[in-house]
Protein backbone atom coordinates (compact mmCIF):
# COMPACT_ATOMS: atom_id res chain seq x y z
CA UNK A 1 0.00 0.00 0.00
CA UNK A 2 1.67 3.61 -1.48
CA UNK A 3 0.79 6.09 1.82
CA UNK A 4 1.34 9.06 0.28
CA UNK A 5 -0.20 8.67 -2.97
CA UNK A 6 -3.37 6.55 -1.86
CA UNK A 7 -6.48 8.17 -2.41
CA UNK A 8 -9.75 6.42 -1.70
CA UNK A 9 -13.09 7.40 -3.70
CA UNK A 10 -15.05 10.27 -2.08
CA UNK A 11 -18.12 10.18 -3.13
CA UNK A 12 -19.65 11.04 -6.39
CA UNK A 13 -18.71 14.28 -8.32
CA UNK A 14 -20.77 16.50 -10.14
CA UNK A 15 -18.94 16.32 -14.07
CA UNK A 16 -19.14 20.30 -14.16
CA UNK A 17 -17.54 21.67 -11.18
CA UNK A 18 -15.51 19.40 -10.08
CA UNK A 19 -16.71 19.19 -6.63
CA UNK A 20 -18.24 16.07 -4.81
CA UNK A 21 -22.11 16.06 -5.17
CA UNK A 22 -24.16 16.81 -2.13
CA UNK A 23 -27.44 16.98 -3.10
CA UNK A 24 -29.86 15.23 -1.47
CA UNK A 25 -27.46 13.94 1.45
CA UNK A 26 -28.10 14.62 5.31
CA UNK A 27 -25.31 17.37 6.60
CA UNK A 28 -24.90 13.74 9.29
CA UNK A 29 -23.86 11.66 6.45
CA UNK A 30 -21.39 14.51 5.12
CA UNK A 31 -19.89 15.13 8.83
CA UNK A 32 -19.49 11.34 9.17
CA UNK A 33 -17.88 11.01 5.51
CA UNK A 34 -15.17 14.08 6.34
CA UNK A 35 -14.58 12.08 9.82
CA UNK A 36 -13.81 9.16 8.22
CA UNK A 37 -11.88 10.93 5.88
CA UNK A 38 -9.85 12.20 8.56
CA UNK A 39 -9.85 9.63 10.52
CA UNK A 40 -8.12 7.57 7.52
CA UNK A 41 -5.76 10.19 7.03
CA UNK A 42 -4.28 10.70 10.28
CA UNK A 43 -3.85 6.74 10.34
CA UNK A 44 -1.87 6.93 7.17
CA UNK A 45 0.21 9.79 8.66
CA UNK A 46 1.21 8.02 11.70
CA UNK A 47 1.95 5.07 9.52
CA UNK A 48 4.08 6.99 7.11
CA UNK A 49 5.70 9.03 9.81
CA UNK A 50 7.02 5.78 12.03
CA UNK A 51 8.47 4.51 8.46
CA UNK A 52 10.47 7.31 8.18
CA UNK A 53 11.43 7.57 11.46
CA UNK A 54 12.60 3.75 11.21
CA UNK A 55 15.13 4.72 8.54
CA UNK A 56 16.31 7.78 10.21
CA UNK A 57 16.95 5.22 13.00
CA UNK A 58 18.45 2.91 11.11
CA UNK A 59 21.12 5.61 9.88
CA UNK A 60 21.74 6.78 13.32
CA UNK A 61 22.74 3.25 14.70
CA UNK A 62 24.84 2.37 11.34
CA UNK A 63 26.88 6.09 11.88
CA UNK A 64 26.66 5.44 16.14
CA UNK A 65 28.51 1.90 15.41
CA UNK A 66 31.20 3.46 13.10
CA UNK A 67 31.96 5.60 16.12
CA UNK A 68 32.08 2.83 18.48
CA UNK A 69 34.82 1.27 16.06
CA UNK A 70 36.47 4.23 16.22
CA UNK A 71 36.49 4.82 19.94
CA UNK A 72 37.82 0.58 20.61
CA UNK A 73 40.46 1.34 17.49
CA UNK A 74 41.19 4.85 19.93
CA UNK A 75 41.54 2.69 22.79
CA UNK A 76 43.73 0.64 21.40
CA UNK A 77 46.15 3.49 19.96
CA UNK A 78 46.45 4.65 23.83
CA UNK A 79 47.58 0.87 24.74
CA UNK A 80 49.97 1.11 22.23
CA UNK A 81 51.41 4.59 22.26
CA UNK A 82 51.73 3.39 26.29
CA UNK A 83 53.49 0.35 25.37
CA UNK A 84 55.66 1.76 22.59
CA UNK A 85 56.93 4.70 25.13
CA UNK A 86 57.31 1.83 27.61
CA UNK A 87 59.48 -0.47 25.34
CA UNK A 88 61.40 2.89 23.80
CA UNK A 89 62.20 4.13 27.03
CA UNK A 90 63.47 0.51 28.38
CA UNK A 91 64.96 -0.91 25.31
CA UNK A 92 65.81 1.36 22.46
CA UNK A 93 66.05 -1.55 20.60
CA UNK A 94 63.72 -2.23 17.59
CA UNK A 95 60.59 -3.60 19.50
CA UNK A 96 59.95 0.00 20.46
CA UNK A 97 59.79 1.23 17.61
CA UNK A 98 57.73 -1.56 16.00
CA UNK A 99 54.73 -0.84 18.76
CA UNK A 100 55.41 2.77 17.80
CA UNK A 101 54.64 2.01 14.13
CA UNK A 102 51.54 -0.47 14.85
CA UNK A 103 49.90 2.64 16.90
CA UNK A 104 50.30 4.91 14.43
CA UNK A 105 48.34 2.99 12.04
CA UNK A 106 45.92 2.24 14.73
CA UNK A 107 45.75 5.73 14.49
CA UNK A 108 44.98 6.33 11.10
CA UNK A 109 42.62 3.71 10.90
CA UNK A 110 40.52 5.06 14.14
CA UNK A 111 40.74 8.41 12.07
CA UNK A 112 38.75 7.50 9.14
CA UNK A 113 36.32 5.38 11.29
CA UNK A 114 35.66 8.57 13.21
CA UNK A 115 35.23 10.75 9.57
CA UNK A 116 33.06 8.51 8.33
CA UNK A 117 31.18 8.30 11.29
CA UNK A 118 30.68 11.70 11.76
CA UNK A 119 30.02 12.24 8.28
CA UNK A 120 26.99 9.68 8.54
CA UNK A 121 25.45 11.01 11.69
CA UNK A 122 25.43 14.73 9.79
CA UNK A 123 23.09 12.79 7.41
CA UNK A 124 20.45 12.37 9.51
CA UNK A 125 17.37 13.97 9.61
CA UNK A 126 15.29 13.47 12.62
CA UNK A 127 12.38 15.40 11.30
CA UNK A 128 10.24 13.00 8.96
CA UNK A 129 10.18 15.84 6.05
CA UNK A 130 7.61 13.42 3.77
CA UNK A 131 5.01 13.45 6.87
CA UNK A 132 5.27 16.92 7.40
CA UNK A 133 4.42 17.54 3.43
CA UNK A 134 1.70 15.43 3.21
CA UNK A 135 0.13 17.11 6.74
CA UNK A 136 0.36 20.43 4.97
CA UNK A 137 -0.85 18.97 2.18
CA UNK A 138 -3.71 17.66 4.09
CA UNK A 139 -4.41 20.60 5.87
CA UNK A 140 -4.92 22.09 2.58
CA UNK A 141 -7.53 19.30 1.15
CA UNK A 142 -9.98 19.51 4.20
CA UNK A 143 -9.69 23.53 4.02
CA UNK A 144 -10.73 22.78 0.33
CA UNK A 145 -13.20 20.41 1.15
CA UNK A 146 -15.28 22.29 4.11
CA UNK A 147 -15.25 25.71 2.11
Amino acid sequence: MDLVTEAGSYGSYAADTGRPDVEGRSVGELLGEVTGDLSKLMRQEVALAKVELKEEAQQAGKAGGLLAGAGAVGYLVLVFLSLALMFALDNVMGVGWAALVTAALLGIVSAVLFVVGRNKFKQVNPKPEQTVETLKEDVQWAKNRTS
